[in-house]
């Protein structure tokens, strides 16, 4: 059996067609609403927030994959982070499951510096706080011998479906609606995106392959970076809308975060944005040559054609 909780989001629900389609039919998916994503699917509904359900969950699971979000909110990530991932690691180690977790780069120095997967963790806010006090949890799990585990690392996203990102938000569905896109602070600036069904693909490699574990991967990108500029006249060519956009600047930001929660929930994130931001997955690439990344355009025709 492989487990999947927070399976109702975009990363989940591309996980389980992956895990369906190139690995198993034993697929267990677990939120707090389920639904099966392939026919042969286990549901189960759970709150990782409680640990006898989270227990619950994982029990008779040889692979569990936490893939569980939360929304951008810097007292909740603050609260219910720990909890959760306390609940998923005691209830691996009970059950003897091994554990592939979802990760992001909040924590990362947000510098022009390449991200390799020793890069070290510099947050400059709550949430990028949060993100890293659970994965020393984590690692500190692994290392003690309690769990066996490998931790997926992911940048920003872009994707069909419903892809939560800014990119997304501010680019993609602004495009397809034929409105101007918005960018964060510069277009001229480097960006490292990674396509969401690739995240998930990756993921199920990496579970699924025994000398992955004890360790952290950065998930593929394309290696071919665009800047938003270049990204936003790209999409626009394979939508067939215009390519105009406003680039926001930071007072403008400011004062658009004195109304707007989530744009207020950004703003540890913008330094970001104001200079190249370069994720290497190098080391993925080796490990699994056969892997094919899709390039921007490939991934923006599918969600021109979603």
């Amino acid at each position: 059996m492989q487990t999947i909780l927070g399976a109702s989001g975009q990363i989940g629900r591309e996980l389980a067609l992956s895990l369906k389609r190139e690995f198993t039919s034993n697929i267990r998916v677990v939120s707090r609403n389920p639904k099966k994503i392939n026919d042969t699917d286990e549901a189960i509904s759970a709150d990782l927030m409680d640990p006898q359900q989270t227990l619950d969950a994982v029990k008779g699971s040889e692979i569990v994959y936490m893939t569980a979000g939360l929304p951008i909110d810097s007292q909740m990530w603050v609260e219910r982070w720990p909890v959760m991932m306390r609940n998923v690691i005691d209830a691996c180690a009970t059950h003897g499951a091994r554990l592939v977790y979802f990760d992001n780069t909040y924590m990362y120095p947000q510098t022009n510096t390449p991200q390799r997967e020793d890069a070290p963790f510099q947050p400059n806010g709550p949430k990028g706080r949060a993100r890293a006090e659970i994965t020393r949890m984590l690692l500190d799990a692994m290392e003690q011998g309690r769990v066996e585990a490998v931790i997926c690392r992911a940048p920003e996203f872009y994707g069909p479906g419903q892809t939560q990102s800014i990119t997304n938000t501010t680019v993609i569905d602004n495009l397809l609606a034929g409105k101007p896109a918005k960018v964060f602070l510069r277009d001229d600036t480097l960006r490292s995106l990674i396509y969401t069904p690739d995240a998930s693909r990756a993921m199920a490699w990496l579970g699924n392959a025994a000398d992955a574990y004890g360790q952290t991967w950065h998930l593929p990108c394309d290696d071919n970076r665009l800047t938003y500029k270049q990204f936003v006249e790209l999409a626009a060519d394979v939508f067939g809308t215009s390519s105009n956009y406003k680039v926001l600047k930071r007072w403008q930001l400011w004062l658009a975060s004195r109304f707007n929660k989530t744009i207020a929930e950004t703003e540890e994130l913008l330094p970001r944005y104001s200079t190249d931001n370069v994720f290497i997955s190098d080391k993925f690439k080796a490990r699994f040559p056969e892997f094919k990344v899709t390039t921007y355009r490939e991934g923006l025709t599918a969600i021109r054609e979603q």
